[in-house]
């Protein structure tokens, strides 16, 4: 099938759904794990689609790429999803262009998460893109809109407070436990999964809590005893998860599985529990949340817990907003001038062409430099006239005149 031009951001697409339109339940459908992603990018070229990641977290599924249309995009995210193209359709958002550019910038930034200014998004940006890449799925274009995207993100963390604070999906659980939660010393907690999210809630249960009344459970016994040992906790045997939901007060569960890991034969009848689902999809058997011995909370329930810090990141907006239109500009600058680098290496040619049968060596007499340098001074000043108009041909003549002059 035709690959697009790659040079034209008028074939550059995003398409996603995002917790705006949808809840966790239906967003876990759309959830893209590592080997559908490696399904993916690997159908990617058949169908016309050479440039291509997925960002897939707790709040969103989204495919970036060149693509003949934003269908090819949503079908290629459904051929290895559980959720069916007409649901995706119906919840989805589609950006073309510059507009699909622009989003990523506020993506990465934090702009467009369910908890403003989340400024771990830019590091799962970073690990989709280097995945892709991997697989050849990443060229000149998106490389270098992914770096200024970075270079964007990392200016709006150190000249605004849109990420000041600690706000988070791990750390809203661990403001309502505390808000909650009476003598939090006096109470057992078990966290299931010693993952990205379950680390960060471990040491925010520690730092915020200051509780060591933490057992942790994980598939990879290992992983959470070297955990348990950089903070003096509590490790478990995975084959022992019965038990230690029976004996716990407040489970918190980050693991991320595609198949529940907390069922309702092993919460029914245990006495009262918080249960804190911080998983995408949902890994509480559904059954379980509801469940009169349960107090429940997922991903969505724990975003609209809020803060004065929000309300302080709010004001940065603006700040944050004209830190990233100076890096659209850079890249828009990089890639008007991409569109003629076909004409710049012609007259840079040429002008070698020239300079070889020229009767004056490879130096100046003149000014006494060598050719090579006034060639690129030459190419230079062409490359400064391009941005500054869109007329090709005068500009390749001035360029030989400048040469000989």
């Amino acid at each position: 099938m035709q690959e697009y031009d790659r040079t034209n951001i008028t074939n550059f697409w995003v398409v996603g759904i995002n917790y705006k339109k949808s809840d966790a339940g239906v967003r876990g459908k759309f959830a893209v794990n590592s080997e559908q992603y490696e399904a993916i990018l690997a159908a990617a070229h058949a169908n016309g689609v050479p440039e291509l990641f997925i960002l897939s977290t707790c709040n969103r599924t989204e495919a970036y790429g060149f693509a003949p249309d934003a269908e090819t995009l949503m079908a290629l995210i459904c051929s290895q999803a559980d959720g069916d193209m007409d649901t995706f359709q119906k919840l989805a958002y589609v950006k073309n262009g510059a507009e699909a550019m622009v989003h990523l910038f506020h993506v990465s930034a934090g702009l467009d998460s369910q908890i403003l200014g989340d400024f771990e998004i830019l590091g799962q940006i970073k690990n989709a893109v280097k995945f892709s890449k991997e697989k050849g799925r990443i060229g000149t274009f998106v490389e270098r809109l992914v770096n200024c995207v970075i270079q964007s993100s990392k200016a709006i963390k150190t000249h605004t407070q849109l990420s000041g604070g600690t706000v988070s999906v791990s750390f809203a659980a661990i403001q309502y436990i505390r808000d909650h939660i009476a003598d939090i010393s006096g109470r057992k907690i078990l966290l299931i999964g010693t993952g990205k999210i379950g680390r960060n809630t471990c040491k925010n249960l520690v730092d915020y809590l200051h509780t060591r009344n933490i057992t942790l459970v994980n598939r990879t016994e290992e992983k959470a005893r070297i955990l348990a040992g950089e903070l003096g906790l509590q490790v478990a045997p995975f084959a022992e998860i019965d038990k230690e939901i029976e004996e716990a007060d407040i489970i918190l569960v980050a693991t991320n599985a595609a198949e529940p890991t907390l069922f309702t034969h092993q919460l029914e009848g245990a006495g009262q529990k918080l249960v804190i689902d911080m998983s995408i999809p949902c890994n509480v058997e559904q059954a379980a949340q509801a469940l009169p011995n349960v107090r429940f909370l997922n991903v969505d329930e724990l975003s609209r817990i809020k803060d004065e810090t929000l309300q302080m990141r709010k004001a940065e907006v603006p700040k944050a907003e004209a830190l990233i239109m100076e890096h659209v500009e850079e890249f828009m600058d990089w890639y008007e001038m991409r569109k003629h680098v076909p004409a710049l290496k012609q007259a840079k040619d040429k002008l070698q062409t020239l300079q070889a049968h020229s009767p004056n060596g490879m130096v100046c007499p003149v000014t006494g430099m060598h050719s090579d340098e006034k060639i690129q001074k030459v190419i230079n000043n062409m490359a400064a006239k391009m941005r500054r108009q869109d007329t090709v041909g005068c500009i390749f003549i001035d360029a030989i005149n400048d040469f000989i002059g």
